[in-house]
């Protein structure tokens, strides 16, 4: 598979550290939160939020843009995407994910269907999750 963009993010200190995009767009204290032991220090961020944040902003893409494919008029989408982790079975930690997507202007049959096909066939989180993390999709109209 060919790039066609690519981007770059150094950590300094794991989840106590810091985190920074290498262009410096981005750049977040990170702290390990309190239900996991940690200090859960204000306005410091940690990894699940920021795959919350890029895992919700490209889904919401991948509807938009099945949608544009569908000719189907679409006023708005708006993503949550909730983030979980905790111990796996067989030791280390794994993640869950639940997104709820709003898509706006259209009935409850054609969100389902612009959610459904962003999931399975579009969205590059989707694809990178798939038989690795569970994901439950809910799609409502708005």
């Amino acid at each position: 598979m060919p790039s066609i963009y690519t981007t770059k993010a150094i950590a300094i200190g794991g989840r106590g550290g810091t985190v920074k995009t290498a262009d410096g767009t981005l750049s977040f204290n990170l702290s390990v939160p309190k239900e996991m032991g940690g200090p859960g220090k204000d306005g410091a961020a940690n990894p699940e939020q920021l795959f919350a944040c890029g895992y919700a902003a490209c889904f919401g893409g991948a509807v938009d843009f099945v949608a544009k494919q569908k000719k189907v008029s679409v006023t708005g989408v708006e993503v949550t995407c909730e983030v979980g982790i905790g111990p796996r079975d067989a030791g280390g930690f794994g993640l869950d994910v639940a997104l709820t997507a709003v898509v706006v202007g259209v009935t409850q049959q054609q969100a389902e269907e612009l959610v459904n096909e962003a999931h399975e066939k579009i969205c590059p989180y989707s694809h990178a999750t798939r038989n690795n993390v569970p994901v439950k999709v809910t799609a409502k109209a708005g």
